[in-house]
């Protein structure tokens, strides 16, 4: 066994028994293995240990990434900030994209999505703990804009996408994401037909799935800490 093998089953342990103590089933909680950084080689790793969905920041590295690893069928969702003028690559190239926070953003993906594929899902990211470093829209602009996105061509809204203010404190953890799931719990009541919460990474994954997350990302605990040159 690889480590990157060993560190999915460590990994699919905690999302399991997180689930339980939620009372929750872990069916109902995705593994999105980001992979940001990390050669393709990596990736192959992971997927040959059954790992189906990865997560790549960087539109440069991601694009190489997917067309290198095509032939392996993996899903590949963009989650890092996204630029006005980067958005064709991803539109292109990937299944997914979790960091739409703006209205040109989501119609620049929606007019560059390829007449071939199947809608580009997206999730728009909410800053949910109001730091002046974070992407993402504020939460009182969210209904607003999750409508007008949810009504382009070539796009389906997912769900919403946070990245709080990291916290020690697992109370601390959970609020941040008990927000989102509220500001998700009212769109789905106004009609939005949602199925994706993507919060919590390596250090909070429990917290989010106590909170309602449907998709965990998680990068350090699968490959390892990053080199910081």
């Amino acid at each position: 066994m690889t480590p990157i093998s060993a560190n999915l089953q460590a990994v699919h342990a905690r999302i399991a028994a997180a689930a339980r103590a939620a009372g929750r089933d872990e069916k109902d909680v995705s593994l999105l293995a980001v992979s940001k950084t990390w050669p393709a080689e990596c990736v192959r790793l992971a997927a040959a240990a059954g790992q189906h969905a990865f997560g790549e920041n960087y539109v440069q590295e991601g694009v190489a990434k997917v067309a290198e690893l095509e032939s392996l069928g993996l899903a590949w969702h963009f989650i890092g900030p996204l630029q006005s003028n980067k958005t064709r690559p991803v539109a292109e190239s990937f299944d997914w994209v979790h960091s739409v926070e703006r209205m040109k953003i989501a119609e620049r993906l929606s007019e560059q999505r390829p007449a071939g594929k199947s809608p580009l899902n997206v999730c728009l990211q909410v800053n949910v703990s109001g730091e002046a470093s974070k992407s993402g829209c504020a939460p009182e602009e969210a209904v607003a804009l999750a409508k007008a996105i949810a009504a382009l061509p070539n796009l389906r809204l997912r769900g919403l996408m946070c990245i709080p203010e990291p916290a020690e404190d697992v109370e601390a953890q959970r609020r941040p994401f008990r927000q989102l799931r509220e500001l998700y719990e009212q769109l789905r009541a106004e009609g939005l037909p949602l199925d994706t919460l993507s919060m919590g990474m390596s250090h909070d994954i429990e917290a989010a799935i106590a909170e309602g997350a449907t998709m965990v990302r998680v990068g350090t605990a699968i490959f390892g800490e990053r080199s910081k040159a």
